[in-house]
C-alpha cells in the first residue's frame, strides 16, 4: 500500500512540474470581443464554423458549444477554422477581420497558394492563372479555394502591388527566342472573336450580377491560359495577356458581387499581373480602381486611396479622360470614408472636369465604356452620401448628394443594359431620403430596388437593400410603408442561411 500511494504520489508531482513548464493558457480576449460585439450564441456560432467547414469540403471539422467555449478560453483551433472564424467575422462586420485580430495564429502557406505578393514574370502568371481558375472551376464552393485564401490589406497588399510600375520585360516569355517569328495556330478573327466574348460577358455582369455567368468567364479566363502556354508571337501574345487580364478582372468584380471577396481579390491581383505582361497601364489603372472599391467596401479607406492612387500615377500619361474621370470618382469616394471633405469635393470636382472633356470615338476601351454620364453622377452622389454617413448624417452632404443621385437614378431608368446599377442607385436615393428623414420616399424608391433584386443575382444589391430597410426601421418603425416593406422584404428576398453559390 505505501509504495502504492508513494507511486502515486511522485506521478501527481511529476504531472504538476509537467504542467509548470507548459505556457499558462489564457482567454483570448480579442476573439471574446468580436465574438461579443457579433451577437451570435456560442451555439450559433458552431453551426456556421460547421456549415463553412463543410463546403470547403473539410468534413472532418464537428464543432460544438463546448469546443467555442475553449477557443474563447484561449485555445487554438486546428486549421481551417482560424481562416473560417475570420471569414464569418468578416461577412459579419463588413470589413477585413484578419486571423491574428481574433488573436489566433496562421499556418504556414506559400505564397503562390494563399497571398498577394507574387512573382511578376509572365510564366509564373501564366501558371498562377491556370491553377486558380481550375481550382475555382473544380470547388465552386463560395470562392473557398480548400482552406488556403484569406485576405490581404495594409502593407501587405500595398506594397506588392506597387512592383506594377517596376520596369521589367513583358508581354511574352524570352526563353524562348523563336516566339516573335513563330507563326500561332490563332487567327486574327478568332482573337476578335476571344475579345467579343468577353466584352458579351462584361454585358451580362451588368444586367444580371454577378451569379450568374460567373463559372463562365473563370472557364473562358483558363482557357486564356492553355493559349499562353503555348509558344506565341509577340503581339498575339500581348493580346492573350490582355485578354487574360480582362477576364480575371471581370472574374474577380463578379467574385465580389456575390460576396466571395478573398477570391475576388486573389482574381484582382492576378489581373494586374497580366495587364502588366500586355503592357497595358490603364487597363492596369482600372483593375486597381476594382480594388479601391472592394477596400471601400470593406472598410478599409486608407488602402483603397493607396491603391487608387497607384492607378493614377501609373496611368497618368495613357489613360483616356473617361478613364481618368473614373479614377477621381473612385479617388473621392476614398476620401469620403476618410471623413476628409475638401479632397472629396476637389476629386469631385477633377472628376466632373475630366469627363467633360470625352467626345465620342475618343479611344475607350470596352472596359470603361460603362462610365457613362449616369456612373458619374451616381460616383459623386455615393461620395457625397458617404460623407453625410461619416459626419453623422449630415443634412448638408446629404443635399450635395440629393441632386446628383436623382440624375443618376433617371438616367438609369432609361438604360436597358446597366440594371445592377438602377438598383444600387434607386437604393442609394432611398438611404439620402432617410437622411433627410423622408421615409415615406425612401420606401418608394427602395421598393422599385427590390423588384430589380429579385432578378439579378447580386449579394450587393440584397446586402444594401437589407441595411437601408434595417436604418428605415431603426429611425422610422411605426410608419406603415416602412413596416409594408419590412413584410415584403421578408417574404421576396429572405436572408438565406447558406451564402450565395457561384454557379
Amino acid at each position: 500500500m505505501g509504495g502504492n500511494g508513494s507511486g502515486t504520489e511522485g506521478a501527481e508531482r511529476a504531472d504538476k512540474a509537467d504542467r509548470s513548464d507548459r505556457p499558462e493558457k489564457r482567454p483570448n480576449e480579442q476573439l471574446g470581443s468580436w465574438f461579443l460585439r457579433s451577437g451570435w450564441s456560442k451555439g450559433e456560432l458552431a453551426r456556421q464554423v460547421n456549415r463553412r467547414a463543410r463546403q470547403l469540403g473539410a468534413h472532418h471539422i464537428s464543432t460544438d458549444t463546448s469546443r467555442v467555449r475553449r477557443w474563447l478560453d484561449g485555445e487554438q483551433p486546428r486549421e481551417p477554422i482560424p481562416k473560417i472564424l475570420s471569414e464569418l467575422f468578416s461577412e459579419r462586420f463588413g470589413c477585413v477581420v484578419g486571423i491574428e485580430d481574433i488573436g489566433l495564429r496562421t499556418a504556414h502557406q506559400s505564397p503562390s497558394v494563399s497571398g498577394v505578393d507574387l512573382p511578376w514574370a509572365g510564366p509564373q502568371t501564366v501558371e498562377l492563372i491556370s491553377e486558380f481558375s481550375r481550382s475555382d472551376l473544380m470547388l465552386a464552393r463560395r470562392g473557398f479555394l480548400g482552406a488556403s485564401l484569406a485576405l490581404s490589406a495594409g502593407p501587405a497588399l500595398i506594397e506588392p502591388m506597387q512592383r506594377w510600375l517596376a520596369p521589367g520585360l513583358s508581354g511574352r516569355d524570352l526563353r524562348d527566342g523563336q516566339s516573335a517569328t513563330r507563326a500561332s495556330r490563332l487567327s486574327a478573327p478568332e482573337l476578335d472573336l476571344l475579345e467579343s466574348t468577353t466584352m458579351m460577358f462584361r454585358q451580362w455582369d451588368a444586367q444580371c450580377g454577378g451569379g450568374l455567368r460567373r463559372k463562365a468567364v473563370v472557364g473562358q479566363l483558363h482557357e486564356v491560359t492553355d493559349l499562353l502556354q503555348e509558344p506565341q508571337p509577340e503581339a498575339t501574345s500581348k493580346r492573350l495577356f490582355r485578354a487574360a487580364a480582362e477576364l480575371a478582372e471581370l472574374a474577380g468584380w463578379m467574385s465580389y458581387d456575390i460576396g466571395l471577396h478573398p477570391t475576388a481579390q486573389k482574381y484582382f491581383v492576378l489581373a494586374l499581373h497580366a495587364a502588366k505582361e500586355a503592357g497595358d497601364r490603364p487597363l492596369g489603372s482600372y483593375i486597381l480602381s476594382s480594388m479601391s472599391r472592394q477596400m471601400i467596401h470593406l472598410g478599409r479607406p486608407d488602402d483603397a486611396l493607396e491603391l487608387i492612387h497607384l492607378g493614377q500615377y501609373g496611368s497618368r500619361e495613357t489613360a483616356t479622360s473617361r478613364t481618368q474621370a473614373m479614377l477621381y470618382a473612385v479617388e473621392a469616394r476614398a476620401y469620403a470614408n476618410m471623413g476628409q471633405p475638401a479632397k472629396c469635393k476637389r476629386a469631385v470636382n477633377m472628376a466632373e472636369d475630366c469627363f467633360s472633356d470625352c467626345a465620342a470615338g475618343d479611344g475607350d476601351p470596352d472596359w470603361i465604356r460603362f462610365f457613362s454620364e449616369a456612373e458619374l453622377n451616381a460616383e459623386n452622389a455615393h461620395s457625397y452620401r458617404d460623407l453625410a454617413y461619416v459626419a453623422g448624417r449630415s443634412p448638408t452632404y446629404a443635399s450635395l448628394a440629393r441632386p446628383k443621385m436623382e440624375r443618376a437614378v433617371e438616367l438609369f431608368e432609361h438604360d436597358t443594359e446597366h440594371h445592377r446599377s438602377y438598383a444600387l442607385n434607386l437604393i442609394g436615393m432611398a438611404t439620402v431620403h432617410l437622411m433627410e428623414r423622408e421615409p415615406e420616399q425612401s420606401t418608394v424608391l427602395a421598393g422599385k430596388a427590390l423588384k430589380i433584386a429579385k432578378q439579378v443575382r447580386s449579394e450587393r444589391v440584397n446586402n444594401r437593400l437589407r441595411k437601408t430597410v434595417d436604418n428605415a426601421v431603426r429611425d422610422f418603425g411605426e410608419v406603415a410603408e416602412v413596416i409594408a416593406l419590412t413584410e415584403q422584404l421578408g417574404v421576396h428576398l429572405p436572408e438565406s442561411a447558406e451564402a450565395v453559390h457561384a454557379v
